[in-house]
């Protein structure tokens, strides 16, 4: 899905972008240009941020298994 118009950045490139450690919307901002034109962009690419963000946070978090309750 295309975030920013006016600079055609995609939500894939966004969370690219965060991959590669770019987790701040200045970052954002000075790698891809979102939010640097018409600014309508801006809360739906930091929707994205924040939503990619948390979900890389919920899979690092180690999962608890029966057997390592019970320990």
């Amino acid at each position: 899905m295309i975030v920013c118009v006016c600079n055609n950045v995609s939500e894939r490139q966004i969370r690219r972008a965060v991959d590669a450690g770019h987790t701040t919307m200045p970052q954002l901002r000075e790698e891809l240009g979102v939010g640097t034109c018409c600014g309508k962009c801006h809360s739906c690419a930091k929707t994205v941020l924040r939503e990619y963000l948390e979900e890389g946070a919920r899979e690092s978090q180690p999962m608890m298994f029966g057997a390592a309750i019970a320990a």
